[in-house]
């Protein structure tokens, strides 16, 4: 090139019928940003007094979706409007992360996509923990975020940030709503990719600008004098093409039908070489994760085939209660024991994570059959510790569900289950020794966990939020039926209690609901109560109040030689509960005789419809000494 051409200069030098073609180019760019072409097609109903939230909730309403959670902020109001307008109960909360984890709860029962709405900015940062724990947790929630109006994103708007930054680590799909005629397409969407493959939790987020009529965003966007001037024209004209493209094409007819959601399955030939494993082995079982609780499998198709299999099994998640109270293929204790024994082991679901040891627990003698939706949980830490002999990408439930089929007439050794019958009932009565033993001046946790054990009725659904004193309970409390147990899962995070248990009982009015508190976690959604009263969903509470951070406790001490900031105090929690509104009661050493009389108490003041919190004062055993806190 010449230097004394400049690039300007060389764009003059270039014969015209180019110099137009790129000029229309830009110009067609240009239009199709602005929307010009579009709205040669599709109008904008100016006099209209719709707007985008009636959008959402049809779409809401057409997906099953019978409850949203929500804290209440100007960004989604247009939203909780409309779904109350179509018969979705809005519920309003105290915390939003009490909205996204009541949405969890809502999912993981129901089968359904559980959907949480929250204001823009702190509103939906206050959401990042229980959007995480739903993510591990492997549930299809759909969180929709306000946001500053489009024109006004990066300008210094209130509670304007940057939430899909926030959002993209932790959701299967995040994106923001441009206009109003993308509202359905894009929550059809995105409540698809929730429940597909393995499901997860998504982010929507709606601008003020997609939510509110159109007479209202034109008072917000377009000044009430035209302005003079040529900038001031352009600028003008720029404004009232980007409102007509705001609202063109808005009020089509849209189908609003759910998408097809994607599951991964297993082939035939997989199916077929877990059969001959199976039909070959002297000593099998399963261990069964949350996963098997994911539709399209019936829970209680999935029982079926674990009985007629008769295939010893572990429980673990969503999954405890699966085989009902007292069935003899459900092995509760001994666990690591029974995995160094086994020829044949199948984690359905399952994680080789912390949970198993990162896989150590498993013997390398054993023939390992991998069980997930997901490739990488399939194979976690599969070079390092374990190795499977066969890897399956596919629907556990399913799964199971087919190798029955398969295994027709087959017959699990009854030697094998019997030995770890017995091991299990062992445990069981070392456990029964343990709860007998006085703890001081308050009451043994183990024996006080017993007794509610024995009391839960069969349609009771029990939450868990806490450390030692859950950790205990996991030993003691037995679920009655499948789906009767939510824990937070593989993120172990406190403050799930009065979220599960405000979806649970929504999804569930007709059973017995618990939270099983630990003194520390209580903290987090003690002013739930507010929320259980406001909306008549009582459940009971029953807080295991031992004055400490037991779990950081038991190990800090010891290996540390300090209990810094792990101490609390006996607090009346009971009274707290009272304040807003439920039922408190006080069981102690002072009462411990009355012990039963005081559960069916709150268990009657529950079935009136009134929360109840039972405030124990327990004491410290060492049963759990040597448990997981890190």
């Amino acid at each position: 090139m010449d230097p004394a051409v400049s690039p300007t200069g060389l764009a003059s030098l270039l014969p015209w019928p180019l110099a137009l073609l790129g000029m229309l180019m830009v110009s067609l760019v240009a239009s199709y940003k602005l929307g010009l072409i579009y709205q040669l097609w599709h109008q904008v109903l100016t006099q209209s007094p719709r707007h985008g939230g009636e959008s959402v909730a049809e779409v809401l309403k057409a997906h099953g979706v019978r409850h949203i959670f929500t804290l209440v902020g100007g960004h989604i109001s247009p939203i909780l409007v409309a779904s109350e307008k179509v018969g979705i109960r809005v519920v309003d909360t105290r915390h939003e992360a009490t909205a996204v984890f009541a949405a969890d709860a809502m999912a993981r029962l129901s089968g359904r996509v559980g959907v949480a709405a929250v204001t823009a900015g702190p509103g939906v940062t206050n959401t990042v923990t229980a959007m995480k724990n739903a993510q591990m947790a492997e549930s299809p929630v759909l969180l929709i975020g306000g946001a500053a109006a489009t024109l006004q994103k990066g300008q210094g708007a209130l509670q304007d940030i940057d939430q899909l930054s926030l959002f993209k680590p932790l959701c299967k799909f995040c994106t923001t709503v441009k206009t109003v005629r993308e509202i359905v397409p894009v929550l059809r969407k995105a409540i698809a990719i929730a429940q597909s493959d393995t499901p997860g939790p998504v982010f929507v987020e709606f601008p003020l600008d997609v939510l509110y009529p159109y007479h209202l965003v034109k008072r917000e966007i377009l000044k009430a004098q035209p302005p003079k001037g040529l900038v001031g024209k352009l600028v003008n004209w720029y404004l009232r093409n980007y409102l007509a493209n705001l609202f063109a094409g808005a009020w089509e007819e849209r189908d609003l039908s759910p998408l097809p959601v994607r599951m991964p399955s297993a082939t035939k030939e997989q199916v077929q070489q877990c059969v001959e494993l199976i039909s070959r082995a002297k000593k099998p079982v399963i261990l069964l994760g949350s996963q098997v609780t994911l539709p399209p499998t019936p829970v209680e198709v999935l029982r079926a085939a674990l009985e007629e299999l008769g295939i010893p099994c572990f429980l673990g998640g969503m999954a405890r209660g699966m085989l009902g109270k007292k069935s003899p293929l459900h092995i509760r204790q001994n666990r690591r024991e029974a995995l160094r024994e086994a020829d044949v082991v199948i984690l359905a679901g399952t994680v080789c994570d912390f949970r198993l040891s990162f896989g150590r627990v498993l013997s390398r003698r054993s023939k390992v059959i991998a069980v997930n939706r997901d490739r990488a949980q399939l194979l976690k830490n599969s070079s390092l510790f374990w190795k499977p002999h066969l890897a399956i990408r596919a629907d556990a439930g399913s799964f199971l569900v087919q190798l029955n089929k398969g295994l027709k007439g087959y017959s699990c050794p009854q030697e094998w289950t019997q030995s770890l019958q017995e091991m299990d009932q062992a445990k069981e009565k070392v456990i029964r020794d343990k709860a007998e033993e006085p703890v001081g001046r308050f009451l043994n946790p183990l024996k006080l966990l017993q007794c509610v054990n024995r009391l839960l009725p069969e349609d009771s659904l029990l939450v868990v939020d806490g450390g030692d004193f859950v950790g205990s309970a996991a030993y003691v409390v037995q679920p009655t039926r499948p789906l009767a147990w939510l824990d937070p899962g593989a993120f172990g995070t406190l403050g799930v209690g009065g979220g599960f248990a405000l979806g649970a009982k929504l999804c569930r009015p007709e059973s017995e609901v618990w939270i099983l508190y630990g003194d520390g976690s209580l903290g987090f959604s003690v002013m739930e109560f507010d929320t259980f009263v406001r909306h008549k969903t009582p459940v009971i509470a029953l807080v295991g109040n031992d004055a400490c951070w037991s779990q950081i406790s038991r190990e800090q001490v010891p290996m540390l030689g300090s209990n810094v900031a792990c101490s609390l105090d006996y607090l009346d929690y009971h009274m707290v509960a009272e304040g807003l509104g439920g039922k408190g009661f006080l069981l102690s050493d002072q009462n411990e005789e009355q012990m039963e009389d005081v559960i069916r108490a709150a268990q009657s003041e529950c079935r009136s419809g009134r929360p109840a919190l039972i405030n124990a004062l327990i004491g410290r055993t060492n049963f759990r000494d040597g448990s997981i806190a890190v």
